[in-house]
């Protein structure tokens, strides 16, 4: 679970509360086989590459359900995926694991994370992998990403993420047989391939400013190596966000400079509210100005829901665009928390 500061408490559930845990997450049980088990096969994916690619990003249920909103006030296992900084917010020590599915283009990515942030240091490790469009660009991939995080004092947090990111192609896209629509043949191998698509090490970094116990300022930049390509664009950007135990409201600003012709700007704001502690409900709107893409903008909204116990959480969430290239991104996930106190780290 990547939530607010004190998200988590160590409160006795009640039968109600039971019987809505067991509710939810058979929903979410049955949501995710069901995914699991559909055919990947699909039409050629018409949408822009870097738009059906997320543009690098990997999603979180939390992020999706609050449409991207996740630079200040995302911890646990978001923070090495968003705003590496966040990581030693809280004291915690979150496992999760993630599903992301994007039907229009029989996207496919599965992986998990691991947060230690118990320590002045925090570290964490996440490994995803998955593949898209098998029946048109063929596309697989893989991305580990190590992040660590110092709390200069209890109010100002730094972080870095070192990330490897590779992309392999088999498929052609609509340029035909060239490096832009499917990389270059490689001449070395054993059996006929190509080359990576993308293969490169870059890096994120983040800045995280408690100017109350409540109100978090962040600066974060992403794929800041300049890789120069709209895959794993360069993209800086600041979140404000107000979090206390039982809602969360943020918002969210970038400059993506690498994903088409112009440098982008996307927007993005979402809330969050927990009822009875244990089921939190989020919601979100993302605006994408597509610069020089042949698409002028693209609106999107997302929702979610979870279920949270002191313990362990499992939720699941829905992207959705509203104008713009038809695009539908849905995250499932589960977490297990070895410790989640939801305490700011001691004071420095």
């Amino acid at each position: 679970m990547s939530a607010p500061i004190g998200l988590h408490s160590r409160t006795q559930s009640s039968p109600e509360l039971d019987h809505i845990g067991r509710v939810a997450v058979a929903m979410m049980a049955l949501l995710a086989g069901t995914l699991s088990t559909t055919s990947v096969a699909a039409e050629p994916s018409e949408l822009p590459p870097q738009f059906s690619q997320n543009y690098g990003q990997t999603e979180t249920p939390r992020s999706a359900g609050l449409a991207g909103a996740a630079n200040g006030l995302g911890s646990g296992i978001s923070a090495p995926l968003f705003n590496p900084a966040n990581m030693g917010i809280a004291r915690t020590y979150h496992i999760g694991a993630l599903a992301q599915f994007t039907p229009e283009s029989a996207r496919q990515l599965y992986g998990g994370a691991i947060v230690d942030s118990t320590r002045r240091w925090a570290g964490g490790v996440a490994v995803l992998g998955g593949f898209m469009d098998p029946d048109g660009i063929d596309r697989s991939q893989i991305d580990v990403r190590l992040a660590l995080a110092f709390a200069v004092s209890s109010r100002f947090h730094i972080g870095l993420a070192g990330r490897y990111l590779n992309l392999d192609q088999e498929g052609l896209g609509p340029l035909g047989d060239s490096r832009a629509s499917g990389g270059l043949l490689d001449t070395e191998a054993e059996e006929p391939g190509r080359e990576a698509l993308v293969s490169t090490i870059t890096f994120d970094a983040g800045m995280t400013v408690r100017a109350t116990e409540a109100l978090h300022l962040s600066i974060f930049g992403k794929n800041l190596s300049y890789p120069n390509n709209g895959l794993s664009p360069t993209i800086v950007g600041g979140a404000i966000g107000y979090g206390t135990k039982d809602i969360s409201i943020e918002i969210d600003g970038l400059a993506d400079f690498n994903s088409y012709s112009k440098i982008s700007p996307r927007f993005m704001a979402g809330g969050e509210y927990l009822i009875a502690d244990r089921v939190p409900l989020r919601v979100g709107y993302r605006f994408d100005m597509m610069a020089g893409s042949g698409f002028s903008h693209s609106h999107q909204v997302g929702g979610g829901i979870g279920y949270v116990e002191p313990r362990f959480s499992v939720e699941a969430s829905v992207r959705r665009t509203v104008s713009g290239p038809s695009a539908t991104n849905i995250i499932v996930g589960v977490s297990y928390f070895l410790e989640s106190l939801g305490l700011p780290v001691q004071q420095y």
